[in-house]
């Protein structure tokens, strides 16, 4: 048995992972629920985050462990398929032209991060280029160890990248009234006890079935997909109790604000002029490609900002459900930049990444 959980990667916490998952969780519930009660943007997911990330720094070894941390990927997942109807099909349409231009401007994005850290912070070019590619950033880690490159500074840049756009994102949809105009609701009612009971158990067995595939994201993107299909065919009608969503999207922000746990205040403090810099040229050069989506298409803006958005793909899918955007063409679109990250990058740093060993020699 515990041969074929370590194989599907589901690991089981012991006592002392509880102790902190508690811990992590609990700050978490806090900041959420103070987020909420003073009606700020993003709410449960944003006050977790900051909650959780202001703690982190000031040096508690807070974490989620991973079977929690699938547990809360496959409510997200469930929750995400739960909006799809068969009126959502109609949005389909806009995806090749918006994914290849999401190619485009990830492309461009991280070549343009990359060149300001290396000209303007005197990074090596694989560090700069590894920084600058927006999620998998567990392809991105390993890529970083095998190449020599400057593993804790990427962190840094990475993480600050998905603390921002976290916390800056449900602000800026807001102030603007673009979050506004979104017509995408979740369900309120739960669904009953037996579809439940089926939701969740397909839910989980696409999940598994793409975690033995080696799918990107399996147990998020397989819980969407059954539970896509199920709501999609009308066979099951609600989704999970709100109070589990709520959990979920508390847990996820938690997951993010812990990222600074692993880090030291002194590398955070000695890149963090690196991570802002690069982060403000990612993002106005992705700005550029959002603006023409807005002008040549009749895809919602606040949908193309949140797909767009070179962050985290389970914080931009739980901003989604949050900010009631369309969490269907954001997950397609993130998706999208995970493959494409992953199968590009190997190759982009094969032949043009070298580290600063290899300037020195």
């Amino acid at each position: 048995m515990k041969q074929i959980t370590a194989s599907l990667g589901i690991t089981f916490p012991n006592r002392p992972s509880i102790l902190t998952a508690l811990e992590t969780l609990g700050i978490g519930t806090v900041g959420g629920l103070l987020f909420l009660w003073a009606h700020l943007p993003g709410g449960l997911i944003t006050g977790a985050m900051v909650a959780t990330g202001i703690a982190a720094i000031a040096g508690r070894p807070l974490t989620v462990p991973p079977f929690i941390t699938q547990s809360l990927l496959v409510v997200l997942g469930i929750s995400i398929g739960s909006v799809v109807t068969r009126d959502l099909v109609q949005h389909v349409s806009a995806y090749p032209f918006t994914i290849a231009m999401l190619a485009g401007a990830t492309f461009c994005a991280t070549f343009g991060s990359s060149l300001y850290l290396q000209r303007v912070h005197g990074w090596d070019r694989t560090s700069a280029f590894l920084a600058g590619s927006p999620g998998a950033m567990g392809q991105i880690t390993m890529l970083a160890v095998e190449r020599g490159a400057d593993l804790p500074a990427i962190a840094v840049v990475q993480t600050v990248r998905v603390i921002i756009l976290t916390a800056a994102l449900p602000m800026l949809l807001a102030l603007t009234g673009v979050a506004s105009a979104s017509s995408f609701s979740l369900p309120l009612a739960a669904a009953p006890p037996w579809q439940l009971v089926a939701l969740v158990s397909a839910s989980l067995a696409v999940a598994l079935l793409l975690r033995i595939m080696k799918f990107p994201a399996s147990w998020m993107f397989g819980a969407m997909i059954a539970s896509s299909v199920l709501h999609g065919t009308g066979m099951v009608e609600g989704g999970v109790p709100p109070w589990v969503r709520s959990v979920a999207l508390v847990g996820i922000g938690a997951l993010i604000g812990a990222r600074f746990a692993r880090m030291k205040v002194r590398v955070l403090a000695g890149h963090i002029n690196a991570a802002l810099g690069s982060f403000a040229v990612a993002i106005a050069i992705t700005g550029v490609f959002v603006g023409i989506i807005a002008l040549t298409t009749h895809v919602r803006l606040s949908d193309v900002v949140v797909a767009f958005a070179p962050g985290a793909m389970d914080a931009m899918l739980a901003l989604a459900l949050t900010l009631h955007i369309d969490p269907i063409f954001v997950g397609a679109h993130h998706l999208s930049r995970f493959v494409f990250v992953s199968i590009a990058t190997p190759g982009i740093v094969h032949l043009f990444g070298r580290t600063q060993d290899d300037v020195d020699d």
